[in-house]
């Protein structure tokens, strides 16, 4: 009898990274005063007397707001080493946050700060480095900065902030697309996406906003399949829709910002759920695949008795898979949020009932759909023998040995053994090998994505520090799947990192480079970061590091994408 396994991880390893507020860290009771707080183009300087008020600092300074964009490329100094020539020519681009405060009292979650679009085009043959930086023109930026003074009056509350200076009571501005989560470019064209709305389109060379690019309700999705029509949830689901997206203004469906390449096919993945399944019992995901010209190839609508919460999800040959996060209706929360008092996603909480975490294992494929007798029910879930919390996740494959086995992995080893009707015959996990950090933002050699790979790369902590021993990171670990071995690079103390990115640039998995970018909090300064991929953990992994201009510097970002030149 032929059989199959499965295997799922979760990106953190295995400790929970949770991000405290922006501003909202305890202050520690005593301050020295020889601790100095300045605007980001003077130094900021801390004794290094406690650990706690150094994190605290460093907390706040990976946040501070950046106004200034640039009008013209900058050419970046290096500092340390040199681009090397055999480098691909092409452009990282990096999305995140860049504004928290405006110029009338209030603040805002990182989660909800503009989208700030990054662009750093490499030059391996001439070893430069050009630099450029614009805020993406959603509507709310349009509607928060007056273009005229360059101030801001930030009106929308945002799913996750709570307006100190602006209208809480009554305000139903929450849907407050930023366009700052993750950056693509496909079909010769670039976009900015945020988890809640429409990408937008923007031009690649100058940065200039094109427009709001509308994905999905211009495309047909293929007849609901699932939960039976006319049940108590769509009739709930129904009284919803008119509150949803009439007073609150949300898109029926909810693009996430979390998109996947399927390079075998040459095929662009992405996700939407429905609006008003974030306060039902059940979930609505819709994929759709899109070939190298931006055409759709093919979608499929699948509807799941369970209350969830995906941000990043995964795929293989044949499966779309979802590692469930559990959550429920906040009865108290949403009162405070409704009222202004919360932000809007306290009316969601997370939801510790079962003891274990769903694995939703969905057909990709209309020959792999089929429910007939005998054959595994895909809105059941597979069962993951414990409670995680997944965030992001690394990769994922099908593998078959000499007997039909087929493994699925996506980073931390969660093994699923299925029979030949794909009906679960066992579910374990495994540490993927030993490194026991806190990580986060695992990424591959993108050839390899949805196919059986070696090497995840993620940012992670060295553990150092009494306060914040989580995050922020300030190491990049290579993690070897095969041997379960693990190799790091360090940046060093008061430094930290974000999401690295592979660029490839031979035949072997991991030869290639790395570039993440360093903030130095202590001095508030970035630099751009290259790194031998295969060299990490060796004392010469360092390849080149770049300053960005003071004045140009810029809070932590989120999710990036190299590009090369075509």
């Amino acid at each position: 009898m032929q059989a199959r396994s499965c295997h799922l991880i979760p990106s953190k390893f295995p400790v929970p990274v949770k991000l405290p507020p922006v501003h909202k860290l305890p202050l520690p009771g005593k301050v020295p005063h020889a601790i100095s707080i300045t605007v980001p183009s003077r130094q900021v300087s801390t004794p290094d007397v406690d650990d706690t008020i150094a994190a605290f600092w460093d907390y706040q300074f990976l946040f501070v707001s950046q106004r200034s964009e640039t009008a013209e490329p900058v050419s970046l100094r290096v500092v340390d080493g040199a681009i090397p020539p055999d480098f691909p020519s092409g452009t990282y681009f990096l999305t995140g946050p860049g504004v928290f405060t405006d110029d009338h009292g209030s603040t805002v979650h990182p989660l909800d700060g503009h989208g700030y679009l990054r662009a750093f085009t490499i030059d391996g043959k001439k070893g430069q480095v050009k630099f450029m930086a614009k805020y993406i023109k959603t509507e709310a930026q349009v509607e928060e900065r007056d273009p005229v003074t360059g101030t801001w009056r930030f009106t929308h509350r945002g799913p996750f902030s709570v307006l100190k200076g602006g209208k809480k009571v009554g305000n139903t501005k929450v849907m407050k697309n930023v366009a700052n989560t993750s950056v693509l470019r496909w079909g010769g064209r670039l976009f900015c996406l945020w988890e809640g709305g429409d990408p937008y389109e923007i031009e690649s060379t100058s940065l200039d906003t094109i427009g709001k690019f509308d994905v999905i309700d211009s495309l047909k999705s293929s007849p609901h399949r699932g939960l039976k029509s006319g049940d108590l949830w769509d009739i709930a689901a129904e009284m919803l829709k008119p509150i949803l997206y009439g007073v609150f203004n949300m898109p029926p469906k909810r693009l996430l910002s979390h998109y996947k390449i399927d390079a075998k096919r040459k095929r662009l993945l992405i996700m939407s759920c429905n609006a008003e399944d974030m306060l039902l019992p059940r979930s609505h995901f819709t994929f759709y695949e899109f070939d190298s010209d931006f055409k759709l190839v093919q979608s499929k609508e699948f509807n799941i008795p369970d209350h969830l919460m995906i941000h990043d999800w995964a795929f293989t040959e044949t499966h779309y898979i979802l590692f469930g996060n559990r959550i429920k209706l906040d009865v108290p929360g949403s009162m405070t949020a409704v009222c202004g008092l919360s932000p809007m996603i306290s009316a969601l909480s997370v939801n510790p009932s079962k003891p274990t975490s769903p694995i939703y294992l969905l057909p990709r494929f209309a020959n792999e759909s089929k429910t007939n007798a005998g054959e595994r029910d895909w809105r059941v879930p597979v069962e993951a023998p414990l409670q995680m919390w997944v965030l992001h996740v690394g990769n994922a494959f099908e593998r078959r040995d000499e007997n039909g086995n087929v493994e699925d992995m996506i980073g931390k080893a969660v093994s699923i053994n299925l029979d030949t009707n794909e009906n679960c015959q066992n579910c374990t996990v495994n540490p993927l090998n030993d490194w026991d950090k806190a990580s986060d933002f695992p990424i591959i050699n993108q050839e390899y994505s949805g196919s059986k790979n070696k090497y995840v790369y993620a940012a992670t902590t060295s553990g150092s520090r009494r306060a914040l021993p989580h995050f922020p990171f300030d190491m990049v670990v290579k993690l070897n799947t095969a041997d379960g071995s693990a190799q790091t690079w360090s940046v060093g103390s008061r430094r930290f990192i974000g999401e690295p990115i592979f660029v490839p640039k031979g035949a072997e998995e991991d030869d290639g480079y790395l570039l993440i970018v360093e903030y130095a909090v202590s001095t508030q300064r970035c630099y751009l970061v290259v790194l031998n991929s295969k060299q990490i953990g060796e004392s010469n992994a360092l390849v080149a590091r770049l300053e960005v201009p003071r004045d140009l510097n810029f809070p932590l970002g989120f999710h990036g994408f190299w590009a090369p030149n075509l």
